[in-house]
């Protein structure tokens, strides 16, 4: 949290631009940080490996942002009822 406070005095300050930052674009993909092309203006390994205990313990998103905030907060589960595998084990 200590790092995201950081990321969000940087834009107030004027350091990050206002559209393109970290924050605004995260998460970023395996996918995208090892592209040929960097179209941002943040370096790669910030993008990466915003605070530096991430490197040794980086969990790769495998996609970033579905529908914006709105599929962050509204995740819909494809998966059966919890019951249904209740039933499951019952029966072994």
């Amino acid at each position: 949290m200590k790092s995201i406070w950081g990321e969000i005095q940087e834009i107030k300050d004027g350091i990050a631009d206002k559209m393109d930052n970290v924050l605004h674009n995260a998460p970023h993909t395996v996918r995208v940080v090892t592209a040929n092309e960097w179209n941002h203006s943040y370096e790669r390994q910030k993008a990466a490996f915003p605070a530096g205990w991430i490197v040794e313990n980086k969990f790769w998103p495998s996609v970033g942002r579905i529908d914006d905030g709105y599929g962050d907060r509204n995740l819909i589960c494809t998966c059966e009822p919890i019951d249904s595998y209740r039933l499951e084990t019952m029966k072994l």
